[in-house]
């Protein structure tokens, strides 16, 4: 694999697929001019994200909206790929049991096709109302290595990525629509609550488990929402070695992420320290 060059975005992607298909272009050309080998894109990057959390409307012109995994939205970004990894999120339409249900989904793709996909597993507040919860965590090979992916609030359960580096994961894409805190805010970004915490998750997520993490956000409004950016790069240390802030912007850091990796695990390698006879998974 050897020197991987990875990019979380921080950018506003509405509920206009058009117009995001129309965007997504020059980000990805601004990338590939800087020789970005992994592109990770927020959460909800084709159809938008919800207007807001505690009740969210299900009228069809309010949700996002939903396409299939085989749909032209999903071919479109595929070619625009080419050679690149490319992680990005959409409102997946699927059928399950003869029923459609919605799943909030981040799709990997390089110009081959899709490489991997992960349904967001752990749904806050009203999102149940939207989507279906997905029910696994799992790796998968790309040009750039193994990949794990997590959606936003997915990253707060550290079971989440300890599941993906024990599938084998080199780098976490962690695909966001992290929003400012809605019940204690701060007129400035960085000293909300959220913020703090939108950082800090990635840096333990990293850290905890000796991995590169790549951290995207929405940025701007939607609806009730006021979205954070930081997007970040993040080394198995738990250091933040790229970051946008909250403008929006590219994240970029190169490494030799196995290198890199082994060596945070030459002398304290957690996975294999782990005690797991100690260790309680369920409430009494």
């Amino acid at each position: 694999m050897g020197t991987v060059t990875m990019a979380g975005v921080a950018a506003h992607f509405g509920r206009d697929i058009d117009r995001t298909l129309a965007k997504l272009p020059g980000i990805i050309t601004q990338a590939r001019e800087k020789g970005v080998d992994l592109l990770v894109l927020p959460d909800a990057t084709i159809g938008g994200y919800l207007l807001e959390l505690e009740h969210p409307s299900q009228d069809a012109d309010s949700a996002p909206r939903s396409v299939d995994l085989d749909g032209p939205e999903i071919a479109s970004v595929i070619a625009m790929a080419g050679g690149m990894t490319v992680c990005f999120g959409v409102a997946e339409r699927a059928s399950v049991d003869g029923a459609e249900v919605r799943f909030n989904t981040a799709v990997c793709v390089t110009g081959d096709g899709i490489l991997g996909t992960h349904r967001k597993v752990h749904l806050p507040l009203g999102e149940s109302g939207i989507y279906r919860a997905g029910d696994e965590f799992a790796a998968f090979d790309t040009p750039v290595g193994r990949l794990g992916m997590l959606i936003d609030f997915d990253k707060t359960f550290p079971e989440s990525a300890r599941s993906l580096a024990l599938d084998g994961a080199e780098i976490l894409a962690c695909l966001c629509a992290w929003p400012a805190s809605v019940t204690d805010r701060s007129d400035r970004i960085r000293n909300d609550r959220q913020a703090h915490l939108f950082d800090l998750y990635d840096c333990a997520r990293a850290a905890e488990n000796q991995v590169y993490l790549v951290s995207s956000n929405q940025t701007g409004v939607m609806g009730g929402l006021r979205f954070l950016g930081q997007a970040k790069v993040v080394d198995p240390a738990g250091e933040i070695i790229a970051k946008t802030w909250a403008k929006g912007g590219l994240a970029i850091a190169e490494a030799d992420v196995r290198a890199s990796r082994a060596r945070a695990r030459r002398s304290l390698n957690h996975l294999e320290q782990r005690a797991e006879h100690a260790y309680r998974l369920t409430t009494s």
